[in-house]
């Protein structure tokens, strides 16, 4: 999974995000930054009875936030959705000593590899790459 300063460095590199359900993000606040949320449509609890097991679905929890700006908060990409950014440029992932390498083709026509310890980070940091060429005006 994305840490909070490499999910930071691709929002500083002007990653943009449009919300969905089942996406990740973090508010970066000391207290809270190890918490990490998923948006969802409608929140489902497991109430635990000595009956049995229930399944509630609720709109709110009792601790839930009333709001939150979407700037406060930082996305956490997914592994598929880093690898859709990547589109046309991504070449291959592979599994390397220590981690995954992603291999994406940079604007010239060469291949780069991006190596991690795991395969989220090394696709973020092909993006990062791509985000960073972009936004000197270079060729991705």
């Amino acid at each position: 999974m994305l840490d909070l300063a490499l999910a930071q460095q691709l929002r500083a590199a002007g990653l943009s995000w449009e919300p969905a359900p089942g996406d990740r993000f973090v508010l970066p606040l000391p207290e809270m930054q190890e918490e990490i949320f998923i948006l969802s449509n409608i929140v489902a609890d497991v109430h635990r009875f000595e009956s049995g097991n229930v399944i509630g679905f609720n709109g709110t929890t009792e601790w839930a936030l009333d709001s939150v700006e979407q700037d406060d908060v930082v996305w956490l990409p997914r592994e598929e959705q880093l690898r859709e950014l990547l589109g046309a440029a991504f070449v291959r992932l592979e599994q390397v000593t220590g981690g995954y390498a992603v291999t994406a083709t940079a604007g010239n026509g060469e291949d780069r590899r991006f190596v991690d310890i795991d395969a989220e980070r090394a696709y973020a940091r092909a993006v990062l790459s791509r985000l960073a060429v972009a936004q000197s005006g270079g060729p991705a």
